[in-house]
């Protein structure tokens, strides 16, 4: 079995064709850096470049640069807020310390650092899918 033929059994580089054919093409300008970019990652994925093009957008796990921008500001606002929460873990093993009790608002203060770190984790999972 020749090459050709293996690509037509195991996969297509082009698109399957559609009854009436497709009525609808889009012209996009690259730069020649950006075209030796654009040939490279389709000789990878063993695609056109017009495929590898169509099938990016049409993904949907796409994220574009400012989805990840506010993943990171989120993430900051986050990473604040557990440095006040930790703050205030400070202060009550001091109290509990001196005291020899641990006050009632402890277990807020728990409760507020799980949620944290819940939403850290969410924020973390969600730029390493990206």
């Amino acid at each position: 079995m020749t090459e050709k033929n293996e690509r037509r059994l195991f996969g297509r580089q082009r698109r399957a064709n559609v009854e009436g054919g497709r009525e609808k093409s889009y012209r996009v300008y690259v730069t020649a850096e950006e075209d030796v970019q654009l040939r490279a990652r389709a000789v990878v994925a063993d695609v056109t470049v017009p495929r590898l093009l169509f099938e990016s957008a049409m993904n949907a796990n796409i994220e574009t640069t400012t989805d990840r921008q506010g993943a990171i500001a989120e993430l900051f606002v986050v990473t604040r807020l557990m440095a006040n929460v930790s703050n205030n873990v400070n202060q009550l093993a001091k109290f509990a310390n001196t005291e020899g009790a641990f006050p009632d608002t402890a277990a807020a203060v728990v409760a507020e650092y799980r949620a944290l770190a819940v939403k850290v984790e969410d924020v973390i999972d969600r730029l390493a899918e990206s």
